[in-house]
């Protein structure tokens, strides 16, 4: 068995596992492997140069921006949604707007929280369904969930999926009613289902049959997780030095975080959390050495504009 068979097989048995192992053993396991893969990937992440080909008849982002700029949230447990409006006030005091991907039968998803998000002029989107690695498992557990899952889309009145830990079958997807899915990455040898669709740019997936399609959107900035936790990261210079380089060939910066690692209060980390300062620290930097430069707009907002090309 060749090495990449290995480490996919080992990958599959952790994710069978997850549920007994405790937390800290989980982490640690990570920093192992992460620290391996970060080795073994050196030519191709954090950037992977040829991800920036620009799309065939590009003419550029509105109002002449150099680039666009989405922040993603995915809120993966009921500690991360108590801390959503927090985000929103630090987002909202340094006039950024960002979506929220929520896990409908995971935990107690709030309505007045997903009120106040959208009437704040933010968005809500649905993380998957249970968050439980089942969801492509085979396609008969899929279209079953697939039911729910509209029906929250509908309920919500969201329009984009994410699916939990970027598992992703995007033929599949058609089955759902969205405008937009962004369960990719351009790069990221880090997630267990590592195959990057190499581009910093949206594409749309279509269906040559029935005409359905959405668009996609790959994150294309690290996420919080893996650069913080699993990489043990003390500073942004990993968000910065990519961003430097989606900016210079006019990509899509998309960044993924979860409320649920980020530390408020400045008391003394978990394992599993980092000081939302650091998060703060982007922010600002993109205010400071972009500024005018960038659109920040809702992934549903980027995918109508794409849609429309």
């Amino acid at each position: 068995m060749n090495s990449k068979y290995i480490s996919q097989l080992l990958i599959k048995i952790f994710y069978i596992l997850k549920p007994i192992i405790p937390r800290t053993t989980q982490i640690l396991l990570r920093r192992k492997l992460a620290k391996k893969k970060c080795a073994q990937n050196r030519d191709t992440w954090p950037i992977n140069y040829s991800a920036g080909t620009k799309p065939t008849n590009w003419t550029g982002w509105p109002g002449g921006k150099k680039f666009a700029l989405l922040l993603t949230h995915d809120v993966e447990t009921s500690v991360g949604h108590k801390k959503c409006i927090d985000l929103l006030k630090i987002e909202k005091k340094l006039g950024f707007y960002s979506s929220f991907n929520f896990v409908p039968e995971r935990y107690e998803v709030s309505s007045a929280c997903r009120k106040d998000l959208i009437e704040q002029g933010y968005e809500v989107g649905v993380h998957g369904l249970k968050h439980d690695g089942k969801l492509y498992k085979s396609r008969k557990i899929f279209n079953s969930r697939a039911i729910k899952i509209n029906h929250y889309l509908e309920d919500w009145q969201a329009v984009g999926f994410r699916s939990p830990a970027m598992h992703h079958n995007l033929e599949w997807l058609l089955d759902l009613n969205l405008n937009y899915d962004a369960s990719t990455f351009d790069t990221d040898p880090f997630e267990p289902q590592s195959d990057g669709v190499n581009t910093i740019f949206p594409f749309e997936v279509k269906d040559s049959v029935s005409d359905k399609s959405y668009i996609e959107l790959p994150y294309t900035l690290v996420q919080d997780f893996t650069l913080f936790i699993s990489l043990q990261e003390k500073s942004i210079n990993i968000w910065k030095i990519k961003l430097d380089w989606i900016v210079k060939n006019g990509g899509m910066a998309l960044l993924n975080t979860h409320p649920d690692y980020m530390n408020f209060d400045k008391k003394k980390t978990r394992i599993d959390e980092y000081p939302v300062q650091l998060y703060i620290d982007f922010l600002n930097y993109v205010k400071s050495n972009y500024k005018d430069q960038y659109w920040n707009v809702l992934p549903k907002q980027l995918a109508e504009f794409w849609q429309a090309r």
